[in-house]
């Protein structure tokens, strides 16, 4: 039995009533770089949210690492969506890179020596270094995604938890997130991924969950990445 690091247990979401996720069981397993894969409005992205507590659930059980999401918020990082952050904020790449050290600080307390080293390290590791005093408006997509990035390198997190992080990016950027996700796994991290294109699911997972409201498979992508299982959640003719 694969060591389980986030399990979910009959969980089920809802919008204004209507289910987007329905009486689903998940193990994510540790060490592992999972794909969450489905069609538009599977409720993929909520399931995130699910898991992090930022969208409230009508029912089910969540335990991470054995504990609540409260007790385990030091751990995690998470990259959301892109296209719902407001990049207009007035704030600087090494502002939103230092964020990341926030949930290792305690009540009051205001980032130190320690965590701005970190945060420029991060910054440099992603390869903006030229850009940390740069306003995030500034930054071109690719920039922005590096930006989450190194913020979640400089939170020195256990679980990473990523929205389409790849989504409209260039092929230099798409390097550079892949491989810091398995630099992480080298280092003992858990990744779990929203991600669209099928075509590079072999190339980049060791796990999957395909999801369209219910599960229809996860587990090893060898084992559970199949024409048949992707008919299921997708329907018509899909080019894999």
């Amino acid at each position: 039995m694969k060591d389980v690091i986030i399990s979910v247990r009959d969980l089920t979401i809802a919008y204004n009533d209507k289910p987007v996720l329905w009486d689903n069981d998940i193990d994510f397993i540790k060490n592992s770089i999972t794909a969450i894969v489905g069609p538009n409005g599977a409720g993929k992205s909520t399931l995130l949210k699910g898991i992090l507590g930022l969208q409230k659930i009508l029912s089910g059980k969540i335990e991470i690492m054995g504990s609540s999401i409260k007790e385990m918020k030091k751990e995690i990082a998470y990259i959301p969506q892109s296209s719902s952050v407001n990049w207009n904020f007035p704030t600087t790449v090494f502002d939103v890179v230092l964020m990341g050290r926030y949930a290792n600080l305690g009540w009051i307390k205001r980032p130190g020596k320690k965590d701005k080293i970190l945060a420029e390290a991060a910054i440099d590791k992603i390869g903006l270094k030229d850009f940390k005093n740069r306003q995030i408006s500034e930054l071109s997509g690719g920039q922005k995604q590096r930006v989450f990035i190194a913020r979640a390198i400089a939170s020195s997190a256990k679980i990473y938890f990523m929205d389409e992080p790849l989504a409209g990016v260039d092929k230099k950027t798409e390097g550079i997130i892949m491989d810091f996700l398995h630099d992480s796994q080298r280092r003992g991290k858990t990744s779990i991924v929203v991600h669209h294109d099928l075509n590079t699911i072999k190339k980049y997972f060791d796990h999957i969950v395909i999801l369209n409201k219910r599960v229809i498979g996860q587990g090893e992508v060898s084992e559970v990445f199949n024409p048949e299982n992707i008919e299921k959640a997708f329907g018509g003719e899909i080019n894999v």
